[in-house]
């Protein structure tokens, strides 16, 4: 027979979150980061699959899971620098006016890509001299941190393969009866999130 002490199930961390106490850093958008207001750790759903009987089927868990966006709003600064940041990584996704416009997004990748040079032609064999460049430097990490109630960091929560996907418009208005500041947001896909020990190389999974 299995015992359970239930003094070693008990909680060590007895504060709450607050929604408040976070850091958001994205290694394309340094403008955008800053002026940060609001970032949500996406939800996350697996889903069931249907195991067919004679009598009632039978759900079972899924084997696919489905993540929400990454959504974050941000204060935009008076010479829209940090909106055309983001304006300027979507232009290059979609080039709209020319391809050079996507060439130049894959040159600029150089701060995630360091060794990459668009110019160098691949010697290996049975590569094409005018292969497909790598997408790479289109995509970017980001990093939630988490802090405390002191302002300590907690807890990191790592986005991989990071691209945006839509960016919310500005409205102006003559008249507004009081300034309130102009805010935009931009939902992001990713490839996957975890949570990382702060510091730590790798990732961290927890179960009950």
């Amino acid at each position: 027979m299995t015992i359970t002490n239930s003094l070693i199930r008990q909680p060590t961390k007895l504060d709450y979150a607050s929604p408040t106490q976070f850091k958001f850093s994205i290694l394309k958008l340094p403008k955008v980061e800053y002026f940060c207001t609001s970032v949500n750790v996406p939800g996350i759903s697996l889903g069931d699959a249907v195991q067919a009987t004679s009598l009632k089927n039978i759900p079972i868990p899924g084997d696919k899971l489905t993540y929400e966006p990454l959504q974050m709003t941000f204060l935009v600064d008076e010479n829209l620098e940090n909106f055309q940041e983001i304006h300027g990584w979507l232009v290059g996704l979609g080039f709209p006016r020319d391809h050079v416009e996507f060439r130049n997004l894959l040159s600029s990748g150089s701060d995630r890509f360091p060794n990459r040079n668009s110019t160098n032609v691949s010697t290996e064999a049975g590569k094409v001299k005018y292969a497909a460049a790598d997408t790479g430097p289109t995509l970017s990490d980001a990093t939630l941190t988490v802090l405390s109630s002191k302002n300590n960091a907690q807890v990191e929560v790592r986005f991989r393969d990071v691209y945006p996907t839509g960016l919310t418009g500005l409205a102006y208005n003559q008249q507004a009866a009081d300034v309130d500041y102009l805010t935009a947001t931009v939902s992001f896909s990713y490839t996957i999130y975890d949570f990382a020990n702060v510091g730590s190389s790798t990732t961290q999974v927890t179960t009950s």
